[in-house]
C-alpha cells in the first residue's frame, strides 16, 4: 500500500501527521509521505488521515 500527497492541493494543516505520524511528516508547510510504502500496522491510520484530510490531498493506494 502506498500513500501519496498532492502538494497542490495540501494546505499545511498537520492533521495527517497528528493521526498517522509512521507516514505522514510536514515539509515546508505541507505534508508529504515519509515512506513509499505504508508500514504493515499502519494501514488503517494511513486511511484515516486521507479519510480526515480537509483538502483531500491524500490518496492511499
Amino acid at each position: 500500500m502506498k500513500a501519496l500527497v498532492d502538494k497542490d492541493l495540501c494546505v499545511g494543516c498537520g492533521l495527517c501527521c497528528d493521526v498517522c505520524s509512521e507516514v505522514f511528516e510536514m515539509q515546508e508547510n505541507v505534508a508529504v509521505a515519509k515512506v513509499e510504502e505504508v508500514p504493515a500496522g499502519s494501514e488503517d491510520c494511513a486511511k484515516q488521515a486521507a479519510s480526515d484530510c480537509p483538502a483531500s490531498a491524500i490518496k492511499v493506494e
